[in-house]
C-alpha cells in the first residue's frame, strides 16, 4: 500500500516551501534560540527582502530563497539574529546594528520609562548619553521629548558612525551630538559640558569571568561594553562619582545595573553624594538606579 503521510522534514532544495523550511529552520535552531519558530520567520523575511508579516500571510506556498539556509546556519552557529539582519528594534525604534555596538534589550528600556514618569512635569532640554554606541538610549530618550536636544560620547568611532546613521534614520540627527569621547580619561568632561538635565548611561557591568554570561554574548558583542573588571563593577567606580558635576540642579542619572548589583552600586553612589531609586525591568530585576544630588528642601523623586 502506498504511505501518503506527509514527512516530518525536508531537504534544502528548489522544492521546498516557505512552509516547510520555516519548520525544518525552527528545528535546526531549537538548540541555539529560546524562540526558534520567531527567528526562522525573522531569517526567513530577511531572506526575501521583505517583512515577517508578508512573508506569513502572503507567501507560505511560494518556494524557499536558497539564501534561508545560509542564514539559518549563520543563526545555529551562535550568531545573534541581529547581526544577521544587521537590525534590531528598541522601545519602538528600529536601529541598525553591527559587532562594533551592543544590541540593545528590552530591559534596557526601564530607564527611558522610569526617566519618562520622573521628568513627566519638567521636560529635560539637554541630555547626555555616557557611551551611546547604536544611539539607542539616547534616540529613545529623543523621540521621548520634542523639545530636547542631545549629545552622545563614545570611545569607539564606529559606534559614533552606527549612532549616526541610526539618527539620520529616525529624523533626530538634527537634535542630536556626536563626540569620541571616553569618560574614564581625566578632563573630558569639558568637551561635553554645561550640565544636563538627564544623563544616560548603560555601561560595561559583567565581570570578566561570569559563567552566566551567554556564549552568543561573549563571541560577538564587543568587550569594551560588556566586561567591566573581576566583580564588574570597575565602570561605576569610575563613572559614577562624576555624574554630579554632570547634572543641572534638579537634574536626574539613569544608569543600568546588573541584576544582581543593587546593593553594590547604591554603595558607590552614597558614597558620591547620589540619592537614588532603583528600578527593576519586566521580569522583575533590579536592573536601573535613578541617581540624583539633593538639593535643599527636596522631596524623594519617585
Amino acid at each position: 500500500m502506498e504511505d501518503n503521510a506527509p514527512a516530518t522534514g525536508s531537504a534544502p532544495g528548489a522544492n521546498r516551501t516557505i512552509a516547510a523550511a520555516l519548520r525544518d529552520g525552527a528545528a535546526r535552531l531549537a538548540e541555539v534560540s529560546d524562540n526558534p519558530r520567531l527567528d526562522a520567520e525573522w531569517l526567513m523575511a530577511e531572506a526575501m527582502g521583505t517583512d515577517r508579516s508578508t512573508v506569513l500571510l502572503q507567501h507560505m506556498d511560494r518556494a524557499a530563497p536558497e539564501r534561508f539556509d545560509d542564514l539559518v546556519a549563520r543563526r545555529a552557529s551562535g550568531e545573534p539574529l541581529a547581526h544577521i539582519t544587521g537590525r534590531q528594534e528598541f522601545y519602538g525604534l528600529e536601529l541598525a546594528v553591527s559587532r562594533h555596538v551592543l544590541i540593545p534589550r528590552a530591559d534596557s528600556e526601564v530607564l527611558i520609562n522610569a526617566a519618562r514618569d520622573v521628568l513627566a512635569d519638567r521636560p529635560p532640554a539637554r541630555i547626555l548619553d555616557m557611551g551611546v554606541g547604536s544611539g539607542a538610549l539616547l534616540l529613545a530618550a529623543l523621540s521621548s521629548w520634542d523639545a530636547a536636544r542631545g549629545v552622545g560620547i563614545d570611545r569607539s568611532g564606529a559606534a559614533l558612525a552606527m549612532a549616526q546613521h541610526n539618527a539620520e534614520q529616525l529624523d533626530l540627527a538634527d537634535r542630536t551630538e556626536l563626540r569620541l569621547a571616553d569618560w574614564t580619561e581625566i578632563g573630558w568632561e569639558r568637551r561635553v559640558m554645561p550640565a544636563y538635565d538627564l544623563v544616560l548611561a548603560n555601561p560595561p557591568y559583567v565581570a570578566t569571568q561570569d559563567p552566566a554570561l551567554a556564549d552568543d554574548v561573549r563571541r560577538f558583542e564587543p568587550e569594551g561594553a560588556l566586561f567591566a573588571g573581576e566583580d564588574g563593577l570597575d565602570a561605576y567606580r569610575t563613572m559614577i562619582p562624576q555624574l554630579p558635576d554632570l547634572m543641572t540642579p534638579g537634574g536626574v542619572a539613569m544608569v543600568e545595573i546588573g541584576y544582581a548589583q543593587a546593593d553594590a552600586v547604591i554603595d558607590i553612589a552614597a558614597r558620591s553624594g547620589l540619592r537614588h531609586v532603583l528600578h527593576h525591568d519586566l521580569s522583575g530585576h533590579p536592573r536601573a538606579l535613578q541617581l540624583w544630588v539633593e538639593q535643599f528642601g527636596d522631596d524623594e523623586m519617585d
